[in-house]
């Protein structure tokens, strides 16, 4: 396997080391849970360890020939030049069925360095319809030595065709210390107030608190708690928001600010009334449905922003009406 185990996720180790050291490994997996948790780190770390042979040299995970990844292309011609050069660039919004075919004519021939081959879909629940019906003829009938690790955000998404066909391994937020130590490696060049900020988000995701520092959301994170804390009557903190985020954020920074927000009203709820604590549960799951509606439909950012804050304004103590 390329590099040491990922830290955090010692249940899900054990469970696939198991596996692997039995008779009869099951050829379909669901890696399921939060995202941002390390599960397409996992996944490539698993799959390197599933294929590698005795006594034959492993190539690297990115370009093994027996670790076949899908995942979203870039979202048109200018986005794939942006990739091409390096340049932060769009993804499609889904996984198509084009893709899943050619992976499947890949898979008539035998892998290519031993008896085994992964093929990692990362994120199975951004599959669109035609592509897991395509899918779901593979894991009826998985060509020999062919396994598939499928990294799922939302399980509820998966079609229950697919889930029966998978071995399910949750995984579950990480510690503290756990997060600490990702973002340290990771991002070893924040200061102390950026690296608080982003450990203060993160609810257990390193993947969080990495996008929150990558996007620079601390002054957007402040203006969140303070439109909580006393709401947002004349919409100046809303304006103030939408400055912070900038007139056009794209669709990952608008997703680290929905992240954001929704850690903040969690940070809030132990502080809270029973009244008030109702209204952030009831915010609460208004962002999470939000954050799941935004990469499919093709919201106005601004707009977002706006309802970013009001949804916040919505839980303050001199809260809004029903909008």
């Amino acid at each position: 396997m390329n590099g040491p185990k990922l830290a955090g996720h010692d249940e899900a180790w054990r469970i696939w080391d198991a596996a692997l050291a039995g008779d009869r490994m099951h050829h379909g997996w669901i890696l399921a849970g939060r995202e941002g948790l390390g599960k397409a780190t996992f996944a490539r770390q698993a799959a390197a360890a599933l294929v590698a042979e005795p006594g034959v040299l492993q190539p690297a995970i990115e370009s093994h020939p027996d670790i076949l990844t899908l995942s979203p292309l870039p979202a048109n011609d200018d986005e794939a030049r942006k990739r091409d050069d390096g340049k932060p660039y769009q993804l499609k919004r889904n996984i198509t069925v084009d893709q899943i075919r050619e992976i499947q004519r890949r898979l008539t021939t035998r892998p290519t360095l031993g008896s085994r081959r992964a093929v990692i879909i990362d994120s199975a629940d951004q599959l669109e319809k035609s592509a897991v019906n395509a899918l779901l003829k593979s894991l009826e009938e998985p060509p020999i030595g062919t396994f598939f690790l499928l990294v799922v955000h939302a399980l509820g998404r998966l079609l229950p065709t697919v889930r029966s066909r998978c071995t399910v391994v949750r995984f579950h937020p990480l510690s503290e210390g756990d997060v600490a130590r990702v973002v340290d490696t990771l991002a070893p060049e924040l200061d102390a107030t950026a690296r608080s900020a982003a450990l203060t988000v993160a609810g257990g995701s390193p993947g969080a608190a990495l996008a929150f520092a990558q996007h620079d959301l601390g002054k957007a994170q402040t203006i969140f708690a303070r439109i909580l804390e006393q709401g947002d009557g004349d919409f100046a903190l809303r304006g103030a928001l939408a400055g912070a985020l900038g007139t056009r954020p794209d669709r990952d920074r608008v997703a680290a600010a929905i992240e954001a927000a929704r850690m903040t009203v969690i940070g809030a709820v132990p502080h809270a009334t029973d009244v008030a604590r109702q209204r952030l549960v009831d915010v609460h799951a208004r962002l999470v449905k939000l954050a799941g509606e935004a990469p499919i439909y093709n919201f106005d950012p601004g707009i977002l922003t706006l309802e970013i804050g009001s949804l916040l304004a919505s839980a303050a103590p001199t809260r809004e009406g029903p909008r």
